[in-house]
């Protein structure tokens, strides 16, 4: 259990029920005691009861629910609060990677228009780095790994290419997008949304 409470196995939710962020068990106690956040009640029909922590401290504790053990006996542990007194949603650009590429730029060669399954494209420096092209946004789009072999140490006018549209950096997108499940905890589930990935 000790593991446990060292990991960010708490799911954050602003006051509007949006995911925002996690946390370790730990940090969650101290935001309920203080006041700040209640612990989300949560049985396996998914029916969700806020607690306040005077309360949340007498709740049972199941057989599937996490615990630490204090004077009192067993304190359950939350998998996910909401921060009563937060009502923003954090935004962010997303990781500069092929991955994130691929998603602005839509699955498609911005030289060809073509459509490419995943192992098919790689990332193309529109201005080649041995002339000073930067690994950024604005200058790297997904090409097709065939166009990109013959566009080489070459720009696109030098190559004979056209880009479908100059790069720009994506949209800032909400923190609940970026979050992942990665511990696989159920009770997570209804606030977090799926980005659909292209193929």
């Amino acid at each position: 259990m000790h593991s446990v409470l060292e990991k960010n196995v708490v799911l954050v939710l602003n006051r509007n029920w949006q995911a925002v962020n996690t946390t370790t068990p730990a940090h969650a106690f101290c935001q309920m005691s203080a006041g700040n956040a209640m612990g989300l009640d949560m049985d396996e029909g998914q029916r969700m009861c806020p607690v306040v922590w005077e309360d949340w401290v007498k709740l049972p504790v199941r057989s599937s629910d996490w615990s630490i053990g204090v004077v009192r006996g067993d304190l359950r542990v939350p998998r996910v609060i909401l921060a009563i007194r937060y009502d923003k949603m954090p935004m962010r650009h997303p990781k500069f990677s092929y991955q994130a590429i691929r998603e602005r730029d839509g699955g498609r060669c911005q030289y060809t228009g073509k459509r490419l399954a995943r192992d098919e494209g790689n990332i193309d420096h529109v201005v080649p780095r041995s002339k000073g092209g930067k690994t950024s946004w604005s200058n790297c789009v997904l090409s097709c790994k065939r166009v990109n072999n013959r566009k080489g140490d070459r720009t696109p006018t030098e190559a004979g290419l056209h880009l479908l549209k100059n790069p720009e950096p994506p949209r800032v997108l909400p923190m609940t997008l970026f979050l992942k499940n990665t511990h696989g905890i159920p009770e997570w589930e209804p606030f977090l949304i799926r980005r659909k990935a292209n193929a």
